[in-house]
């Protein structure tokens, strides 16, 4: 793998501080400083403490990642939306599992890229998933192609930058066309579920009502957290659950599986310095249901 940035600032600057600007963590850097990878300015190998001056290109250049031996590789289908060097982002189909489990068998979403990747020759064949959806969750994921991305995309996740908005059909009538909700999300012990506990991990949700029927409400949802089944609960918590959403007392009458999609995501990308941004229709299941 082999990144170039050119620096643009008026002095000069270590390579470290460098990329940390860009969002490199401090262990990617100390594994290639110690011997994963190299640094180059002006295409000449450099000790990890030079300076760069103004306009001067850096690269890294970081060892491939061969797959996982642990994930099989699968040839299902993918629905990519966007794919450069560094990054993919698919629109995952509700009923397919974003990675490995005991219950999910060797076809997941990860296991589908990782076959992606070796039937395309890809420099590196190891995908790290930046974001998961639920299996019954349809909509858009990120997914790094190597160490490298996954490192520098790390604090816009950690730090909530990055924007990942879902849409939702819950039942009834919403009392707030926005609101905020917020409510701390514990484990229940030996199931599945997650509940509302006063010593629960925070968790804020926050919601516009898009549209709304006889018996139900499309919701449009931003996160400010990223707990396990956050908006399931949430708006379960309210009286309003998610339709088709056996586990939080939805109705299961027309649906088998709860209508949330991840419809939105957007990040700074750090190799190109841009704002990527994208989003997906809803599925044919929440037509359905406004109908």
């Amino acid at each position: 793998m082999e990144n170039t940035w050119i620096y643009r600032g008026q002095e000069p600057i270590k390579i470290k501080k460098f990329l940390q600007t860009l969002g490199m963590g401090h262990r990617m850097f100390n594994d290639i400083k110690n011997g994963a990878g190299e640094f180059q300015v002006d295409h000449r190998i450099v000790r990890p403490t030079t300076k760069i001056l103004p306009n001067q290109p850096l690269t890294i250049k970081v060892a491939p990642e061969f797959p996982n031996p642990d994930v099989k590789s699968s040839n299902g289908t993918l629905d990519i939306v966007f794919e450069d060097a560094n990054w993919l982002v698919i629109s995952k189909p509700a009923g397919l599992a974003s990675i490995p489990g005991p219950t999910t068998g060797d076809d997941t979403l990860l296991n589908r890229v990782t076959g992606y990747l070796i039937r395309n020759d890809s420099p590196d064949q190891r995908p790290h998933l930046i974001t998961r959806l639920d299996r019954y969750t349809s909509g858009l994921l990120l997914v790094a192609k190597h160490q490298v991305a996954v490192s520098m995309i790390s604090q816009q996740v950690q730090q909530h930058k990055m924007i990942k908005e879902y849409q939702a059909i819950v039942q009834g009538i919403l009392t707030n066309d926005h609101d905020m909700i917020d409510a701390p999300i514990a484990r229940v012990e030996g199931r599945a579920q997650r509940e509302i506990s006063a010593d629960g991990q925070n968790a804020r949700t926050e919601y516009w009502v898009e549209a709304c029927g006889q018996n139900w409400t499309l919701v449009r949802v931003r996160l400010h957290t990223g707990r396990t089944h956050q908006i399931r609960v949430h708006f379960s918590h309210l009286g309003h659950p998610l339709l088709g959403d056996h586990l939080y007392g939805g109705d299961t009458t027309r649906f088998d599986h709860q209508l949330l999609c991840a419809s939105h995501i957007a990040f700074d990308d750090p190799f190109t310095l841009r704002h990527l941004d994208f989003r997906i229709d809803l599925p044919a299941t929440f037509k359905q249901a406004m109908n």
